[in-house]
């Protein structure tokens, strides 16, 4: 990947004797979205740390933009935003002076926040103090803040949880318009039909260890079945079947079943990446 926004070298990690990240190795582009996906414990949270020069790689290395995080850590972290699932606003202060004072730590001075509050939702409330928020307007503010600085990389660990469905899909929204301007996103999710709408491509962590990475689509296909699942009505009682769409006799299936006059639905099927992630990995997303 000749414009790559995220390099990753055989990074490893470990808490003493527990070894955390395994030797992993990506790249992400500019303008790329990636779902990196996994279940508590996995290495998602301490993979992120490294990017974001919170750790040391113990091994490897970890370059933005080109850059060594583990020697330019101030160079690096005046281009990021971050939206961590823990939120640490400051509850005292309104919405527009938590962004005003993110602000200036990046040596922004004269910052309006008013139009950052717009996109998540919160021009209304700009001005009420923080602790009067409910929990999904703290998380939009954790988002609108993120963005404060216009970031080339923005890292996302779950950036819609506790959202109602309308503000996800506005927080959504704003995460595509930033990979279109250009910026590299990091996502975490354990929302699978969120990180399948969103990701250019996805990368399974278990265990320490990228087991899987490609594009949604092309996990589906290399590791799904696919299927059509019938619906019928018969002799009163309503019954489905699913049937596989790679075996010799597909076609003479599906024509009894389009002329049966009992059909009801009938619709195709593929594999989720929840799915394909289990059976992977032998395990769940939790």
């Amino acid at each position: 990947m000749g414009d790559s926004a995220i390099k990753v070298d055989n990074v490893r990690y470990s808490y003493g004797k527990t070894l955390a990240v395994d030797g992993i190795s990506f790249q992400v582009g500019r303008g790329e979205i990636l779902g990196f996906l996994g279940p508590n414990g996995a290495g998602k949270s301490t993979t992120i740390k490294m990017l974001t020069g919170m750790l040391t790689p113990q091994g490897g290395k970890v370059e933005l933009f080109g850059l060594d995080v583990s020697h330019n850590r101030k160079e690096v972290q005046a281009r990021i935003g971050v939206c961590f699932e823990e939120k640490n606003l400051y509850l005292n202060m309104s919405g527009m002076e938590n962004l005003i004072f993110f602000a200036r730590l990046f040596g922004m001075k004269g910052y309006d926040p008013r139009e950052a509050l717009k996109r998540v939702g919160l021009s209304e409330r700009g001005n009420d103090r923080v602790k009067r928020y409910s929990k999904g307007m703290r998380q939009r503010l954790m988002v609108a803040r993120a963005l404060v600085n216009t970031p080339d990389v923005l890292f996302l660990d779950e950036p819609t949880n506790g959202l109602d469905p309308v503000s996800s899909r506005a927080i959504r929204a704003i995460i595509q318009k930033e990979s279109e301007r250009g910026a590299a996103v990091f996502l975490t999710t354990h929302d699978m039909n969120e990180a399948d709408q969103l990701s250019d491509r996805v990368a399974f962590i278990n265990e320490g260890l990228i087991v899987a990475m490609d594009t949604p689509e092309n996990l589906k296909l290399q590791h799904g079945t696919r299927s059509v699942r019938v619906r019928m009505r018969e002799n009163g009682d309503v019954s489905e079947r699913v049937v596989p769409l790679d075996t010799a006799d597909t076609g003479e299936l599906l024509k009894a079943a389009v002329g049966s006059p009992g059909l009801m639905t009938i619709h195709t099927e593929e594999a989720t990446l929840e799915d394909i992630f289990v059976k992977l990995t032998g395990r769940g997303l939790t």
